[in-house]
């Protein structure tokens, strides 16, 4: 057996702050002894291989030898297991197969949870495979007790993609003994060079469900970062030779949409119908690289996304759930900050293709139009893999259709662009040395824009960027160095550029800019940079980063980027524990800083943080947080105007959970804040609650409620005597939402999801204000609030007038900018792989949306007129099947 790790420990006694507060100062470093590396040696098949049906049976079993030397992960790192697990590993030409024996002296507490593939949970096993041997790159297949597969692959050592669905087989059974898990992997699941004698990383992982243990076979200390690097060896596959799999899954699509029908509207008629084909592929190109492709893809299958009210200058940040682009998308993301914190800001966001179309027809009474939700995909294709010289490639082209809204006017129809034909490609490289102690790599991505009609010259018809990125780690991955460069050109007319200078992210029009608009250009170029140290290894850790965008810079036409124009700064330390003491499992405590400053060198923001978790030892779970900020300098607020200074403030968090092993488990957590002079206030409370009545059915209901009082809200820019006034006032604001959720698991392969989420949101806009004297620490001498001789409401137009100067005239009138919104979206999915990579699916979603104006929060009124909206029902089905060659 391996010989275990050694480090220092403290005993704690409860209540002992002083003594924990020094052993964190006074012993940030833990003292690692080396141990050896695990390893297995499988056998190679000569005749018939085993039949997979979770017994171990075959007298071919026999040939192998049980690996049983398992050592515990969590709770208790580097303890011996409360339960025997062991394995064998056989081998042909064509498949990979495992045997796990999962011993338990109770196998009536063996958690037995049915659910659809990659949900999986309960007792389960794992198996790791890194078939590169470069000590990054892990494919992982596991199973629980009743059969359900979940898969994932590990890149960069300790990044999962658990988007990877490959093709391979289990079977489980449950005796007097424990529970076995039998399983075959092809090869051509599996990326490995040519080599007459094979090694293997391997790693065999279980799960306890009952005290959340984990035993994994080759051994770990908690202390050390990482994943895939410590695994053991898998040796004797001997005479293989890799496979080159093609798999191709032609689909067809049928959908009916009901909706309600609109008197005059030939775009409106109440039912339509429509089917669409296509094509999914993957072809193994070489050993090493892997082409997968897509031709008029349907995503009608996937979850819808939440409802959001965005009142920001900025836009809203949507999870992408496509398959196609979800799979493998690590391979294609560049994080701007070092370090990969902030990720959603990224020189690669898949939702730009085949997102919403720019434009829109402008119409005339009486006239009506058909326009598409999104712009039409019309194939992709990415091809990505690792070289047996350390190379990770991706390459990704995708085309999106001219898309065209129809125009209806009496009978005559008209077509209008509303998207131009657009190409986007992306390549990203990384290169590893000396088995992943330091990494290099490179990104490119080109937006092309074929544009031809005349509406749509604001679009940049060609957006290029590109990035390097370097990390490196030394003293056994305790400690590590990274940073990254990137940088934009983007080129159009001179309308599009000038729409660019005075987008939200840079704003160049404002008076008090780093930069002054150009309206005679016909070129936008940009750099950013990050850099990061940090210690990522034991129980103390820390980190301290640098991160800058200049003006220029522009991501948006293929990546994510909020605001430019910015160099930010932050400090992090956190001290972990992860053995059990006390009465606490696990428990974290993390302090933060961070600031940021313009290319003026003008501070815009500084906060300080808090975080505290833990686990208790009956799986509880508690975090609290607090949060300070000091003066805000927002650039943003008034779309192009003057920045004002904003008050800091303090906000809190906090939340308790409960044991969720339980068939009932709940939890609840809220939030508060207060800004200086009284500047705004929240409180928010979300809860969840989940049930799980029988092993295969799952529910739960998360509501949320929050209120919240801001003294600053943009509403307009009015201008009067060729001059820009600046319109805002405070608001308050009140959002509830709920997510519902049922699944259903008939089989591990046949599942029935349900998701709905009704969402009610209310502005009440008051205290209406012009800007006058900007960037003033006394925040309300910052502007003139309205007295009631110099502005009224007009309930007939419903809006506001309003007498500026106060000679009894009126300057401007701006409309009631009070509303309530109320939606909800629900999906309901029928998922059936009726053999291994091929599904049917057959799926409702429903929609029901509606406004008004009026801005005080009324519930039970909201609610039931939610619910008397006319639905706008969706069904889909869709038949996909795989055919390999």
């Amino acid at each position: 057996m391996a010989e275990k790790r050694r480090y220092t420990s403290i005993l704690f006694k409860p209540g002992s702050l002083k003594v924990f507060l020094l052993f964190i100062v006074l012993f940030p470093f833990s003292v690692v002894a080396q141990q050896k590396r695990a390893v297995y040696q499988a056998v190679e098949i000569k005749g018939k291989p085993p039949v997979i049906d979770g017994h171990l049976n075959d007298k071919v079993w026999q040939l192998a030898s049980w690996g049983d030397h398992f050592i515990q992960f969590e709770p208790y790192n580097e303890k011996s297991p409360t339960q025997k697990t062991a394995f064998k590993i056989l081998y042909d030409n064509n498949n990979l197969y495992v045997g796990i024996r999962c011993y338990d002296t109770d196998p009536a507490k063996i958690e037995k949870i049915l659910s659809r593939r990659d949900k999986t949970d309960g007792d389960w096993v794992g198996v790791g495979i890194d078939s590169y041997h470069d000590k990054l790159t892990g494919f992982v297949f596991s199973t629980n007790a009743v059969g359900v597969k979940w898969d994932g692959k590990f890149t960069n050592d300790d990044n999962l993609d658990a988007t990877w669905d490959p093709v391979w087989y289990v079977r489980t059974s449950i005796d007097s003994l424990g529970w076995v898990a039998e399983m075959r992997i092809p090869l051509s699941q599996l990326r490995f060079a040519k080599a007459k004698n094979h090694v293997w990383g391997l790693q065999i992982i279980r799960k306890i469900y009952r005290n959340q243990e984990m035993d994994i076979w080759s051994p770990q200390s908690k202390s050390e970062s990482g994943w895939v690097s410590h695994w053991g060896e898998l040796t004797g596959i001997d005479n293989i030779h890799p496979k080159k799999e093609i798999a191709l899954t032609p689909y067809v699509v049928g959908k009916l949409t009901t909706e309600k029908k609109e008197e005059g509207n030939p775009f409106a008629p109440g039912v339509t119908s429509d089917y669409s084909l296509g094509l999914d592929g993957k072809i193994a190109v070489t050993n090493d690289l892997t082409l997968n492709f897509t031709i008029n893809p349907d995503f009608g299958q996937v979850e819808a996304d939440p409802s959001t009210v965005n009142l920001s200058a900025f836009e809203t940040y949507f999870q992408e759930r496509r398959p196609f682009f979800v799979e493998e998308s690590n391979i294609f993301s560049f994080p701007l900050s070092a370090g990969g914190r902030n990720g959603r800001e990224n020189l690669f966001y898949s939702r730009r293709i085949g997102r919403a179309p720019h434009n829109y027809p402008e119409l005339s009474d009486g006239e009506y139009a058909k326009v598409p939700n999104a712009t039409r995909i019309l194939g992709a294709l990415k091809l990505s893999g690792k070289t047996r010289n350390g190379w990770s490639v991706g390459v990704m082209e995708s085309l999106t259709n001219d898309t065209k809204a129809t125009i209806d006017s009496a009978g005559v129809r008209s077509k209008q662009t509303i998207e131009p034909l657009t190409n986007y490609f992306n390549a990203r490289v990384q290169k590893d040395i000396k088995k992943g102690k330091t990494m290099v790599g490179g990104m490119v991505t080109a937006t092309n824009r074929f544009i031809k009609d005349s509406s749509l010259m604001y679009l940049p018809d060609a957006a290029y960027t590109g990035g390097i990125d370097f990390q490196t780690f030394w003293k056994d991955k305790t400690y590590t160095l990274s940073a990254k460069a990137y940088g934009s050109s983007l080129s159009g007319t001179t309308e599009a550029i000038t729409d660019l200078q005075e987008s939200s992210r840079r704003y160049y029009q404002k008076p008090d800019g780093s930069r002054t608009l150009d309206t005679t250009l016909h070129l936008l170029q940009g750099t950013g940079a990050s850099t990061e140290f940090a210690k990522i290894g034991g129980h103390w850790r820390f980190g301290i980063s640098g991160t800058m965008y200049s003006p220029g810079l522009e991501l948006n036409d293929q990546g994510y980027m909020r605001i430019a124009d910015m160099i930010k700064q932050g400090f992090w330390t956190s001290y972990q524990l992860w053995d059990p003491f006390g009465i606490f499992r696990s428990m974290s405590i993390r302090l933060g800083q961070r600031s940021g400053f313009d290319f003026k060198g003008e501070n815009t923001y500084t906060g300080y943080s808090f975080h505290f978790n833990t686990q208790f030892k009956n799986y509880w779970t508690l975090n609290i947080g607090v949060y300070r900020s000091g003066w805000n300098l927002d650039r943003h607020e008034l779309r192009g105007g003057p920045s004002l200074l904003l008050p800091g403030g303090w906000s809190f968090w906090g939340g308790v959970g409960t044991n969720r092993q339980k068939k009932l488990s709940a939890g609840i957590s809220f939030s508060t804040g207060k800004g200086d002079q009284d500047f705004n206030r929240s409180t928010g409370w979300n809860f969840h609650v989940t049930y799980r009545p029988v092993p295969a059915l799952k529910l739960s209901l998360s509501p949320s409620y929050s209120t919240s009082r801001k003294d600053l809200i943009y509403i307009s820019t009015e201008e009067i005597n060729n001059q820009s006034l600046y319109l805002v006032s405070s608001i308050e604001k009140t959002i509830f939402s709920a997510s519902v959720r049922i699944n259903f698991s008939f089989t591990p392969d046949l599942s029935l999801e349900y998701w709905g989420q009704p969402f009610l949101f209310s502005g009440n806009y008051y205290g209406f204000k012009k800007v006058t004297h900007p960037n003033q620490k006394d925040f309300r001498s910052q502007f003139h609030l309205y007295a009631d001789n110099e502005i009224s409401y007009n309930q007939d137009d419903n809006e506001y007038i309003v007498d500026d100067n106060g000679d009894g005239q009126t300057d401007y009138t701006f409309y009631n900018p009070d509303f309530s919104f109320m939606e909800f979206r629900s999906n309901m999915v029928l998922r059936w792989e009726f053999v291994p990579g091929s599904t049917f699916f057959f799926v409702w979603s429903q929609e029901r949306s509606d406004s008004n104006s009026d801005g005080e929060f009324a519930f039970g009124d909201n609610f039931d007129q939610l619910f008397k909206i006319h639905p706008t029902n969706v069904f889909l089905i869709k038949f996909s099947y795989r055919i390999s060659m």
